[in-house]
């Protein structure tokens, strides 16, 4: 029963220090051929939104406005994807994942 209390507990300290380390590693989406750049962490904080003067059109706003949303949309499914990587195994130790606050999978 310990030995099963302290693998729990390592997990659990594992599993922090993966949140941790996704909340400082940052990820990039962009859109319109590298024209929007999105820059997230990988727990989804918005970091940084370049855009390549050639995708300003103040005739266009709404293609900017597309462009900036998939760009975004690029870089959290790529945060996703880190979240993934580095969680899944951990999730499933704990009991599948489901259940578990703060994680989406």
């Amino acid at each position: 029963m310990q030995q099963l209390l302290q693998q729990a507990q390592k997990m659990q300290q594992d599993l922090a220090t993966a949140q941790e380390e996704l909340g400082r590693t940052e990820v990039e989406g962009q859109a319109g051929g590298g024209l929007v750049k999105a820059t997230v962490t990988g727990s989804g904080e918005l970091r940084a939104l370049v855009i390549d003067p050639k995708a300003v059109d103040p005739a266009d706003t709404e293609t900017l406005a597309d462009l900036v949303v998939a760009a975004v949309q690029a870089a959290n499914e790529n945060a996703q994807a880190l979240q993934q990587q580095k969680l899944g195994p951990l999730a499933q130790g704990l009991g599948g994942g489901s259940g578990i606050p703060g994680l989406p999978f």
